[in-house]
């Protein structure tokens, strides 16, 4: 099953932490996009593409209509064979009330992903989110009243002047929420976004303590029924996202919108971040990333992304040096970094805060470089 997803590049106004494409709203741009998406939908019609999940991420997809997202959903009802997808939106507390939310649901969207990130005021303020913690609390219980039954909410380590204390009182509102998936993500401060300055950079916590933070993130999820399923992420049962684990099984997904990137017919490609040139165009323009991936790379990359990990069988029919593999496997298990039982590795929470070398690692041995 193929994937879908629409990035939706417009802000109510600029986080100063994201380097996501995203453009000011404007309502008549907002409207040339939305009938660009359909008619990119519309192309792909002849394609007989069957999919199970359609995402809208951004930017800020709740600042679109319920018209809008409407007539993005009838279109690929129309162009996709759709077998009970799961369908997604991003939502900012401060651009859906109770009567939006409602519409969203009947419109067919049935999970929702709600920016949140922090509990404690000066955090958000600091990260120039526009809401507070009880208007992010309101989202998800009015969300929970007009029917949605599948509610993930985010939460960011690393912030500035953010402590083990406050974190951890983040994290323990969020649990108290009737909320089914969390992403945790670790602030990066990327290049060109507001966050890159030297007063930023020497208010963020240590290396250690955000370290300490993802840990104790982890530990307290797990405990609260939240399940660890990938680096980012953790869920209840059953509760995993459908759509992102297309990305680290290397599953098929088409992304629509400037921006968007994509894998599909073995190749990997993107649309440019260039919103009127998405509008003016009859289809998306395309640039061709990787004609032909490296199959044995992402699965290595990807699959220690997840808690399920990577098997060494797999590794083989990928004409992996699966012995090399097996033996630094080994010694990552004694170093409390990795599990290993002879036939799949698996991180463990310390080794995903290290999981770029042991990647790195791996994916030179595994090829025999």
């Amino acid at each position: 099953m193929t994937g879908i997803y629409i990035h939706v590049p417009f802000c109510a106004r600029k986080c100063p932490y994201c380097d996501f494409y995203s453009a000011a709203y404007q309502k008549d741009t907002v409207q040339g996009y939305v009938q660009a998406v359909v008619r990119n939908i519309e192309s792909l019609a002849d394609k007989e593409i069957k999919a199970d999940s359609i995402y809208f991420g951004g930017g800020t997809p709740s600042l679109l209509s319920v018209p809008q997202t409407e007539a993005i959903l009838n279109a690929a009802q129309r162009a996709f064979e759709l077998s009970e997808p799961e369908i997604t939106l991003e939502v900012n507390p401060c651009t859906a009330d109770r009567k939006k939310l409602e519409g969203y649901r009947k419109a067919g969207v049935n999970r929702l992903s709600v920016g949140v990130q922090s509990s404690d005021r000066k955090e958000l303020e600091t990260l120039g989110r526009l809401h507070d913690f009880s208007r992010a609390e309101m989202t998800v219980r009015d969300a929970v009243s007009v029917g949605f039954d599948n509610i993930s909410c985010d939460i960011m380590a690393g912030i500035p002047g953010q402590s083990l204390e406050s974190l951890e009182q983040t994290a323990d509102a969020l649990t108290e929420l009737p909320i089914e998936h969390i992403s945790a993500y670790l602030l990066r401060i990327e290049q060109g976004t507001g966050f890159d300055c030297e007063k930023i950079r020497n208010s963020v916590p240590e290396e250690e303590i955000v370290s300490e933070m993802y840990l104790r993130m982890a530990e307290k999820f797990e405990k609260a029924g939240f399940e660890q399923y990938e680096i980012s992420n953790f869920a209840k049962n059953g509760f995993e996202s459908g759509h992102n684990m297309k990305y680290w099984t290397g599953e098929q997904y088409i992304g629509i919108g400037p921006s968007a990137y994509s894998f599909f017919g073995g190749k990997r490609y993107h649309c440019p971040r260039d919103i009127q040139d998405f509008i003016r165009k009859d289809t998306q323009a395309i640039v061709v990333d990787e004609e032909s991936p490296d199959r044995l790379e992402e699965y290595i990359m990807l699959g220690l992304r997840l808690k399920r990990g990577i098997s060494l069988e797999r590794l083989e029919q990928l004409g992996a040096q699966t012995e090399a593999v097996a033996q630094r496997a080994g010694l990552y298990t004694k170093a409390g970094l990795c599990s290993f039982d002879g036939e799949k590795i698996c991180l463990t929470p310390r080794g995903w805060l290290v999981s770029n070398s042991i990647i790195a690692e791996l994916e030179q041995l595994a090829s025999g470089r």
